[in-house]
């Protein structure tokens, strides 16, 4: 008879081999999506009246106060040959007004839906229509872990988060900025960022949006990988856009977006409005005030290239008006995404918003409450691509590795809540009842059988024990499991393999970019 160690081997070999299989499922169950396709309605929460009135304010907007251009006198041109009027504010400033609905006649152009191309073609998006795209967080200059706590991030960093993501079956592209190397030079550490998506990852991936001859860069190294005919013709890369809020488009931002939209690749146009701040503190006024910027700015890139991928974008956030701080995961901005999907949709755009938000420091119930108040709204508002979908904490001044995993997590369990129900005579398991009849169980019947793998969503990294036996295993709680599981996940990590003489070409280019400027580090 065994003894009471071999006994507690056998049970831990048997949790383990549970484990194993479960966290295969849930790998598996991703491996031939590369985004969701919605099969859940969107949540449409206003009138058409509302929807009008909204509309109606950010043509006026748009029409009487305008938007200031600075610092580009070929965009100025673009908007006034479109017929915006032009008036000279003083030099290399320009107040830009348009005629109600001529900003939405130029939209006409911007495609519907669009796919960007990945250097693994399964790994093809299609951004727009009923389409979901889940990618990492974005920007942040600090990172954090349980071991290590908060610093500033590093070149590994970033290459880690890139691994993190490939890994994780259930985000969908490799983001762009996941975290600022601060160890790398500022006008040199794009070239090193867009090398670690396309190096460590097979996914669709952002370019540098920082100054106009970065997102050249972008945009030469994509042609590197894909071929230049390849990316004439097709969205391999995208750049996210921030106006200036309020009502402003500067210089750098206007000449990125004309540098991605000649190249007919994506950009994403999002007003960062911080209510009370640099947008009315009413979320009526906030939406509408975003509606103008992201339109304005998105007809740029119609004016460059008519057809060239084009995405609506918004992001809200509220204030504490106590302290004047920043609040993210907060009610009312969740509330603007879901308008902000329905204005899209009558716009005929794909869209970006929302996405994992919270304001805590740590992995902890706060950061997963804001999160998951944020994160549901672009899900049932109909966004098409989730930025800041892993990762967020502290404001998005922070890049979490744990709660990268935990976001990620929750990604998994979205896929299953956006497929939404199947109602055939399989699923509606007439048979399942039929087999035993009445008062017995439903564990043995062939039903059962043949559906207990894949009926569900299995997180893996849930703890769905009972207390006694989590409590014997050390009680290990959610962000200290995420935090063996990323360790774990980088260890295990193998790059997809590249093309030895692409990767020659790239490096040469980065070699020869790097070598003509000197460092600047502010």
């Amino acid at each position: 008879m065994a003894d009471g160690n071999e006994l507690g081997r056998e049970a831990k070999r048997a949790r383990g081999g549970r484990t194993q299989r479960r966290e295969e499922r849930s790998r598996g169950a991703a491996v031939h999506r590369p985004y969701i396709v919605r099969g859940i309605p969107t949540y449409d929460i206003l009138s058409e009246e509302s929807l009008v009135r909204i509309e109606r304010t950010a043509e006026r907007i748009l029409a009487e106060i305008g938007i200031e251009l600075r610092d580009d006198a070929e965009a100025m041109q673009l908007y006034k040959r479109a017929g915006a009027q032009v008036t000279d504010q003083s030099e290399g400033i320009w107040r830009i007004r348009f005629e109600p609905g001529m900003v939405r006649e130029i939209l006409k152009t911007a495609p519907a839906e669009f796919t960007q191309h990945a250097r693994n073609p399964a790994n093809n998006v299609q951004i727009g229509g009923r389409n979901v795209v889940f990618a990492p967080s974005y920007g942040s200059p600090f990172v954090m872990d349980l071991d290590r706590g908060r610093r500033y991030g590093t070149i590994e960093d970033f290459e880690n988060f890139v691994k993190l993501s490939q890994a994780s079956p259930w985000l969908h592209h490799s983001g762009g900025t996941v975290c600022e190397p601060t160890d790398v030079p500022v006008n040199k550490r794009h070239l090193d960022m867009v090398y670690a998506h396309i190096r460590y990852s097979d996914r669709g991936y952002l370019g540098s949006i920082t100054a106009p001859e970065r997102a050249a860069d972008s945009v030469e190294m994509s042609r590197i990988l894909f071929g230049a005919d390849f990316v004439d013709q097709n969205c391999v890369v995208m750049g996210n856009f921030n106006t200036t809020s309020p009502l402003v488009l500067d210089g750098v931002t206007a000449a990125g977006i004309r540098t991605y939209a000649a190249a007919n690749q994506g950009s994403i146009h999002l007003p960062f409005l911080l209510g009370g701040a640099v947008a009315p503190l009413t979320i009526a006024g906030m939406v509408a005030q975003g509606l103008a910027e992201s339109m304005s700015s998105c007809a740029l890139a119609q004016l460059v290239r008519p057809g060239a991928p084009t995405v609506l974008a918004s992001f809200f956030s509220s204030m504490s008006l106590r302290t004047g701080s920043p609040t993210f995961g907060t009610p009312e901005p969740a509330i603007g995404s879901l308008v902000m999907g329905q204005l899209a949709r009558r716009l005929n755009m794909p869209l970006r918003c929302a996405g994992n938000f919270s304001t805590s420091k740590l992995p902890d119930g706060q950061a997963m409450q804001q999160s998951m108040m944020s994160m549901m709204s672009a899900v049932q508002g109909g966004a098409n691509y989730v930025l800041h979908s892993a990762g967020f904490l502290d404001g998005l001044l922070s890049m979490s590795y744990e709660k990268h995993v935990m976001d990620t997590d929750m990604c998994g369990a979205l896929h299953a809540y956006l497929d939404g129900m199947a109602v055939d005579d399989d699923a509606l398991a007439f048979d399942a009842l039929n087999e035993l009849g009445p008062g017995q169980h439903l564990f043995s019947t062939q039903h059962t059988l043949r559906h207990y793998e894949t009926a569900y969503w299995d997180s893996a990294l849930d703890d769905n024990q009972p207390w006694e036996t989590w409590d014997e295993q050390g009680g290990i709680d959610s962000a200290r499991r995420a935090n063996t599981r990323w360790k774990k996940t980088l260890a295990e990590y193998e790059a997809p393999p590249l093309d030895a003489g692409i990767d020659e070409a790239l490096r040469d280019f980065m070699a020869r970019r790097k070598g003509a400027v000197p460092d600047m580090w502010y």
